[in-house]
């Protein structure tokens, strides 16, 4: 009776828990979202709010978490800097406190099922595994298809600094008119930007975190050469038109690259898969032959390393058709 016990549990939680969350959740996002803003516009009054010469700063504070504890700890390592990044990068409104809980309840929840219902002495194990990884490459994935938009919406917002700066607009202005013209996620990231520097940072510190809060090349160019512009003089306006055709000679480059090595990736991805297909066909041509697989120890060894081995060639044929552009 126990595993039932326990599915009984499992379900019932799940239930109540859905519906707490569809009752309180759209509530706390909206209070989460003002407290959000107001944090970003707002002076802190501690340490670094002044410098030394008495010029005001913007302290962006940290975001409210369910674990503060966790997060202090989290903060103290280098692992919790790179998830605190990724978190950024993403744009995912969450701390890294709530991630670790909820990478640990997934993993829990996933081992429970694996050993309710899966009879293999590892199962739970690797179930739990890939459940405590799931939220974080969920992250990754948000990162990456965060930064691929922002890829596509760069030149659009180079383009419109030039106008703006030709048109006799100061640069702050005009990251200004970005930030309200272009959609997320240019818009956001200039907005942020622009509220930090109009607000009391320097220019210099402001354009800085943007460019190690997005993390992609094309923003450091766009940083170095605004700066280097601010120091020496020169036609920004130019400088920025210029900068707008090389990320799309860029952009442009990288796609005829990842057409030219799609033939290399839909072979890792066919090779992957045809192993898993070929066992579920046997499994339904000839049971008792497959299931010797499942029962017998030797048979669950070799399961386990063809899985190591197709994982390992699966990112071995990724690395050998990435190329850097």
């Amino acid at each position: 009776m126990l595993p039932a016990v326990l599915a009984f549990l499992f379900a019932a939680g799940a239930v109540v828990g859905g519906a707490a969350a569809l009752a309180y959740l759209p509530g706390a996002i909206a209070r989460r979202r003002m407290e959000r803003r107001l944090e970003d516009v707002s002076f802190s009054p501690s340490a670094g709010s002044r410098s030394a010469a008495g010029a005001e700063t913007v302290v962006k504070p940290a975001e409210a978490s369910p674990l503060p504890v966790v997060d202090r700890f989290v903060a103290a390592t280098r692992a919790g800097s790179r998830l605190t990044r990724l978190i950024d990068q993403s744009g995912v409104r969450t701390t890294p406190g709530a991630i670790l809980l909820i990478s640990v309840c997934a993993a829990a929840v996933s081992a429970l099922v694996a050993l309710i219902f899966v009879r293999m002495p590892y199962a739970p194990l690797a179930a739990g595994a890939a459940g405590g990884a799931a939220p974080i490459v969920w992250l990754a994935q948000r990162r990456s298809a965060r930064l691929k938009r922002f890829e596509e919406q760069f030149p659009e917002a180079l383009d419109l600094l030039s106008r703006a700066v030709r048109a006799g607009h100061a640069f702050q202005s005009a990251m200004g008119m970005v930030a309200d013209e272009l959609p997320p996620p240019v818009g956001p990231e200039f907005k942020k930007t622009f509220d930090q520097q109009n607000f009391g940072l320097p220019l210099r510190d402001a354009l800085n975190e943007m460019s190690a809060r997005v993390g992609l090349i094309d923003v450091r160019f766009f940083v170095i050469a605004v700066l280097i512009q601010r120091e020496t003089g020169g036609n920004l306006s130019e400088i920025l038109d210029n900068l707008a055709s090389v990320v799309r000679e860029r952009f442009k480059i990288r796609r005829q690259v990842r057409v030219h090595t799609a033939h290399g990736r839909f072979t890792g991805y066919v090779l992957l898969a045809l192993p898993a297909a070929l066992g579920v066909a046997l499994s339904f041509i000839n049971p008792d032959h497959m299931n010797l697989l499942f029962r017998e120890h030797m048979g669950q060894m070799m399961l386990l390393g063809a899985i190591g081995m197709q994982t390992v060639g699966f990112f071995w044929i990724r690395r050998v058709i990435k190329i850097e552009v």
